[in-house]
């Protein structure tokens, strides 16, 4: 085998153990973010639990994204390069729908603490 062929070959096994790498590292953080959400909600201790978990899923959905993006790096027909592209296209959305949820329980929360706190600047009614 020719050097080049080797240094293909080691080329392609260093990226495909990345790839399951960022894959692997974007489950664990959706599975633990998910275990850590359940027993905030049975323990009543998270404040916001769905802004914990869309952030968990957000994150999750970055590490496997980039493992997806490196796959397009070892792709070698074009049908291979058409079906990581379409997951990429559908891990793109759902992280984009993920972000915008996440915008808008942030708005929702601070719009909730607002209310519930007085003014810290009001003056009390003297009578």
């Amino acid at each position: 085998m020719e050097w080049m062929d080797q240094l293909e070959l080691y080329f392609s096994i260093g990226i495909t153990l990345t790839i399951h790498l960022l894959e692997l590292m974007g489950v664990v953080i959706i599975i633990l973010g998910a275990i850590r959400d359940f027993f905030c909600f049975f323990s009543r201790r998270g404040s916001n639990i769905r802004l914990d978990l869309a952030q968990s899923m957000a994150l999750g959905l970055e590490f496997k994204l980039g493992g997806e993006i490196l796959r397009t790096v070892i792709a070698r027909d074009w049908n291979e390069i058409l079906t990581v592209g379409a997951i990429i296209i559908l891990r793109g959305a759902l992280n984009f729908l993920i972000h915008w949820e996440i915008r808008h329980l942030q708005h929702d929360d601070e719009i909730l603490h607002e209310t519930l706190e007085p003014h810290k600047n009001a003056q009390p009614d003297k009578a």
